[in-house]
């Protein structure tokens, strides 16, 4: 009996999904690379003797002018300027308080009261880096109450016309 043979048949493969063609990639030119430019090479200095520069030549001499030189004056002493110290503001009066705090949307200030007495009517100086300026007391506060005169060691609220500050001082101006 023959005996056949078995026959070996090829698979047929599918063909892949349609894709974006693709796009060639433009070719970039391969060319000489450009020459370095040399280096620009400056001569060394000569020395003479152990690192010592040279001589310069000496120019040409001409023959010497003669020139009409005044008559020389005799030596001046200078004197410095003296420089005095910037002068110290004279107090306007008696230094009696300083503001520890200033509530500027109702214009008072905080005083801190240091010696003396402060009635409503007398005149107060207030100076400070920024604030220099004087007026008359017309209100008084302590403890949110009304008072007519404030003594040491009060803290006291005081309606101002200026805007002052932390650490301005307080004067009180002899009438």
């Amino acid at each position: 009996m023959a005996t056949r043979k078995k026959v070996k048949t090829k698979v047929k493969r599918r063909k892949a999904p349609a894709r974006k063609p693709a796009t060639r990639r433009k070719a970039t030119k391969v060319g000489k690379k450009p020459a370095r430019k040399a280096s620009v090479r400056r001569a060394p200095r000569k020395t003479t003797k152990a690192g010592k520069k040279p001589a310069r030549k000496a120019p040409l001499r001409r023959a010497p002018r003669k020139i009409a030189k005044p008559a020389a004056r005799p030596a001046r002493a200078v004197e410095p300027t003296p420089v005095s110290p910037p002068a110290q503001p004279v107090p306007p009066g008696e230094r009696i308080g300083v503001v520890t705090h200033y509530f500027s949307h109702l214009s008072v200030a905080v005083v801190r009261l240091e010696a003396a007495t402060l009635r409503v009517g007398d005149t107060i100086h207030i100076r400070g880096n920024t604030s220099d300026f004087s007026q008359r007391v017309e209100s008084l506060q302590v403890e949110h109450a009304p008072v007519m005169e404030v003594g040491p060691n009060d803290d006291f609220g005081l309606k101002v016309i200026e805007h002052v500050r932390e650490h301005d001082v307080v004067y009180k101006v002899r009438p």
